[in-house]
């Protein structure tokens, strides 16, 4: 499938500002799930200095630094993308990691070790873990696909544009979020059990709303000795093939988010506004 995706973000201010350092995470990866066939990115006012990198996760993050003061930042980028993924399941997954909680070799285990981290999901969510692993008979892939089905039909979708993922267990507690709070919520589910997770910010095919409207989207991705990391979206409830285009994945999501920066300015506040428009073939 091609995606051809237009991505506007304009952060109006209510009095003259100074501009800090930016970083933006909006260029589409490719890998072997998805090929970038174009991409260019505008922005107003104009950097002073402006560089590309990868980062430690294999991002392309884009720095920006500004001079001088304004009331408006606009960031426009527009970008071609060719997904490849036609079948979500098409790997065997290695005999050793098929049963929880999930073993890695000797190998995997330094590399995954920032994905596995559990943190404190909170008592609820560890229970939670146990439960739907019992259920799946301590199933890897029986369980990954229960729990991507519990999310889906025990929780209220909301669309939420701007702020941070909520913690999952206040997510799982109110059985209600957004894409990024369910994918929040899977990650530690997995966790729980092993299983090293991350925070994907993308694209996805088809509007959220009757009236086609669109926002980014957000979804989980697991690493299955056998399979490498595969995507799961909890708010459809399938996994992810070639309707979905990843922008950045990352252990924590504020390192997926698609613009970061801060400005300085004597009582100034700000308004954002977005323009999303994603074409498809």
């Amino acid at each position: 499938m091609q995606f051809d995706i237009r991505h506007a973000t304009t952060y109006h201010y209510d009095t003259l500002v100074q501009l800090g350092p930016h970083i933006l995470r909006l260029t589409p990866r490719s890998d072997g799930n998805q090929r970038l066939l174009d991409y260019h990115c505008t922005v107003l006012p104009e950097p002073a200095v402006q560089s590309s990198a990868l980062d430690a996760e294999g991002n392309v993050v884009t720095r920006l630094w500004f001079s001088g003061t304004t009331n408006e930042l606009r960031i426009e980028s527009t970008s071609r993308v060719e997904t490849l993924l036609e079948n979500p399941y098409g790997y065997l997954l290695d005999a050793p990691a098929t049963a929880l909680p999930m073993p890695y070799s000797q190998n995997e285990t330094p590399l995954l070790a920032s994905y596995r981290h559990r943190g404190s999901p909170g008592a609820k969510v560890v229970q939670l873990a146990a439960s739907l692993a019992r259920r799946a008979n301590q199933n890897t892939l029986t369980f990954l696909s229960t729990l991507n089905e519990f999310l889906y039909t025990e929780f209220k979708r909301e669309i939420r544009p701007q702020g941070p993922p909520k913690n999952p267990e206040h997510t799982l507690v109110r059985r209600q979020g957004a894409c990024r709070d369910l994918a929040v919520l899977f990650i530690a589910v997995c966790r729980s059990q092993g299983i090293a997770a991350r925070f994907v910010s993308g694209y996805q095919a088809h509007a959220e709303t009757a009236r086609q409207r669109r926002y980014l989207h957000a979804w989980p991705e697991v690493y299955i000795p056998g399979g490498g990391w595969r995507g799961y979206d909890p708010g459809h409830g399938t996994a992810v093939a070639n309707g979905h285009v990843a922008v950045a994945a990352s252990g924590l999501p504020a390192s997926a988010m698609p613009v970061d920066g801060a400005f300085y300015g004597n009582g100034a506040h700000s308004r954002m506004e977005f323009e999303l428009g994603i074409q498809t073939d």
